[in-house]
């Protein structure tokens, strides 16, 4: 993937690591960005937060934000992409958590992915409706914007070290 090269080829010269927060995608972005050779002077780890419980012990989501909120919202988001950050030696985090299909509800659609960035101090999170494309298209179509994502965060951070 030519996005996950610029990923690399950035990260590589800014000595910028990064960790991925993954629940509907279930590894999709870790994978997707350990694919080229060199990957390891970019990839920290990925953590794979399906259930809520997982979210909590792995990633300090908090119980009653998932109670308040439910797990598909940007205020877990943001919880996921934070608890990446402070759970690992990475620089940037982005953090996913959706709603793949089949399903969703008159609240919650089928295609509702929630990101989050956590990068220099800053949280950022937003909200995509994919629609009801069906679970792999949905998850490919997260996995990319989450990969997007990346890549603009790491053409804005300044240089951790040089490489």
């Amino acid at each position: 993937m030519e996005v996950v090269a610029q990923i690399l080829a950035l990260a590589r010269e800014k000595g910028i690591m990064i960790t991925c927060a993954e629940s509907c995608t279930g590894g999709m972005v870790a994978a997707a960005l350990t694919e080229l050779p060199g990957s390891s002077a970019m990839m920290d780890r990925g953590f794979v937060t399906y259930t809520n419980a997982a979210k909590i012990e792995m990633l300090d989501v908090t119980p009653d934000t998932l109670r308040a909120w439910g797990a598909v919202s940007e205020q877990v988001a943001e919880e996921m992409a934070r608890g990446a950050i402070k759970r690992s030696d990475a620089h940037l985090a982005v953090s996913i958590t959706g709603i793949a299909g089949p399903g969703g509800s008159e609240h919650k659609p089928e295609g509702r992915v929630c990101f989050g960035l956590a990068f220099d101090g800053q949280w950022h999170v937003e909200t995509q409706e994919f629609g009801s494309l069906g679970r792999d298209k949905v998850r490919l179509a997260a996995r990319d914007h989450a990969l997007m994502l990346l890549l603009n965060a790491v053409r804005k951070m300044r240089p951790v070290r040089a490489a």
